[in-house]
């Protein structure tokens, strides 16, 4: 069948170009165009099977029907399962996402953010290097929509989509306490990151809780790009000596996957000897030895729910209401805890 186009329709029911254009993205109503011709013109298109051109369509509604998202790196497997629910959940509602990588560069962010923003998308999905506030400010003044997704700014009022950094940990250093651990370590990386220093409260909370110091010298935080390397010391401190460790708290996958490997270089038995658990799920978590006990987000959810309040900011259904949402991570319980 001949591909038809717009002007076609109009010539084919002697009607205008703009009277069909308006028609057919659902506008007749409001341009006073008669239900007889909405007919006509909505049949027509479908016995002919009319696609529209998105790029004209979208200069039509003032509206690209794309989305950006920015994530700190999508080769991370965490955010590459963000960038995927968001895509699947996008074309649900008829929009294409463009991806980009910060890179953790304030710079960098700043760049896409304008680039984004030169590339017309209809709203932005960030997860922000958390350094970037006056740009963040920026998409908040000129009413751009948008959404922080696993990072947010906690002193400003902005859309986003978290998890329960604070409460995940504590639950995970709880299950510790209630296995019988009492010297309970905890390996960070450095950063301000909120979620990060929030996944730490929730291990000095739990230690508080359950009547334990809080050693310092049972607390590493290494540096982000160089925790392979420092990974190693970080552990031999951890389980030799006389006030070694018997449990370690991992605040991120990469780094429950690296104590691992660094515990068996050590022939450190996991869990007789050290029990672990880890914040946030790799795929192979179940399938190492021992499978390594860890608090899983619902990254599904949290693409979702970003792009659900998202679109709704676009299309204006949601005008100065802050969408805030905090989302409760699930804890596998396997045999790195001992049971």
């Amino acid at each position: 069948m001949k591909k038809i186009f717009l002007k076609d329709i109009a010539k084919e029911l002697n009607l205008s170009k703009t009277a069909v254009s308006l028609v057919l993205n659902n506008r007749g109503d409001e341009n006073k165009i008669s239900k007889d011709t909405q007919k006509r013109i909505l049949d027509f298109a479908k016995k002919n099977n009319y696609r529209p051109n998105q790029m004209a369509r979208g200069l039509s509604l003032g509206k690209s029907e794309t989305i950006g998202l920015i994530v700190p790196n999508i080769s991370d497997i965490f955010y590459a399962r963000i960038a995927h629910f968001v895509e699947i959940k996008a074309k649900e509602y008829g929009y294409n996402v463009v991806f980009s990588s910060s890179n953790e560069n304030t710079k960098t962010e700043k760049e896409l953010i304008y680039s984004m923003l030169n590339r017309q998308v209809d709203g932005l999905i960030i997860a922000s290097t958390q350094k970037n506030k006056e740009d963040i400010l920026k998409l908040r003044e000129i009413n751009f929509p948008f959404v922080l997704i696993d990072r947010h700014y906690p002193d400003i009022k902005t859309n986003f989509v978290i998890v329960d950094n604070l409460g995940g940990v504590k639950n995970m250093t709880n299950h510790l306490f209630e296995n019988g651990r009492r010297k309970i370590g905890l390996v960070s990386v450095k950063s301000q990151l909120d979620a990060l220093l929030q996944r730490r409260l929730g291990y000095e909370l739990a230690l508080t809780e359950n009547e334990l110091k809080i050693e310092n010298n049972y607390i590493k935080e290494i540096e982000p790009f160089n925790f392979q390397v420092e990974m190693k010391g970080a552990i031999k401190d951890m389980v030799q000596g006389p006030n070694k460790v018997d449990a370690i708290v991992f605040t991120t996958h990469y780094l429950a996957a690296s104590g691992l490997r660094e515990l068996k270089l050590l022939n450190i038995e996991v869990p007789s000897d050290v029990a672990i658990i880890s914040f946030d799920e790799l795929g192979a978590f179940d399938l190492v030895d021992p499978p390594i006990t860890a608090s899983k987000q619902p990254v599904d959810a949290m693409g979702n729910e970003a792009v659900e309040i998202l679109v709704n900011e676009i299309e204006k259904k949601n005008i100065e209401i802050e969408n805030e949402r905090v989302l409760k991570t699930k804890l596998l319980i396997r045999k790195s805890c001992g049971v």
